[in-house]
């Protein structure tokens, strides 16, 4: 489980692919604490750390993350953003955030706010699955790239989100631009809720 709050961009410095899975090596400040088999966020996404060499680690997605993620499309030099797993006795600045990505959004738009940046976000409707709590509402929490953020201006497949600059500066939404794919994880309560409603 993790917070939303982005600890700092992981370099990625190699990717290896063999059958529908890839291995991708990355580096970043607290290579040196991880140990095996501990969970890591990357750009959302919850991967395992199999190996550790130095100041770089690997991990491994299959094909199922690849295709529900932005993590296929990933090249050696890009930036991620990376978490650890929330300490229980911690505090929860950002919202609940499983590393189980959604689904893919695509940046429509990006604005200046008077020193904040506004990114509008689409993604693919689907009637079954808004049902089932995969959608954003006004002032909600939604994960963008694993990180935390609030709606703004939702529709059936957009919404918006307004970036700080300490947020652009930290994390890779100073990379993104009009066409890059995100990650997206909805607000698991919405699901819990969109659940318990098609049960009653």
């Amino acid at each position: 489980m993790f917070s939303g709050i982005i600890e700092e961009m992981a370099t990625v410095t190699d990717i290896k692919r063999y059958g529908g899975n890839i291995d991708i090596t990355l580096s970043c400040s607290f290579t040196h604490e991880l140990k095996i088999d501990q969970s890591v966020s990357h750009n959302g996404v919850c991967l395992t750390v199999v190996h550790i060499e130095g100041e770089k680690y690997t991990v491994t997605a299959m094909r199922e993350t690849l295709e529900r993620s932005n993590l296929g499309l990933l090249k050696v030099g890009d930036r991620v953003n990376v978490e650890r797993s929330m300490l229980m006795n911690g505090r929860l600045d950002g919202h609940i955030v499983q590393g189980h990505v959604d689904c893919t959004a695509c940046c429509t738009a990006k604005a200046d706010a008077d020193g904040s940046t506004y990114f509008t976000f689409e993604y693919a409707y689907d009637p079954e699955l808004a049902r089932r709590g995969y959608f954003t509402v006004d002032k909600g929490s939604v994960a963008v790239n694993g990180v935390s953020l609030t709606v703004c201006a939702p529709t059936e497949n957009t919404f918006q989100v307004a970036i700080i600059p300490y947020t652009m500066e930290n994390t890779n939404f100073c990379n993104i631009e009009v066409g890059t794919m995100v990650n997206l994880e909805f607000d698991i309560l919405g699901k819990y809720i969109a659940r318990l409603q098609a049960l009653l």
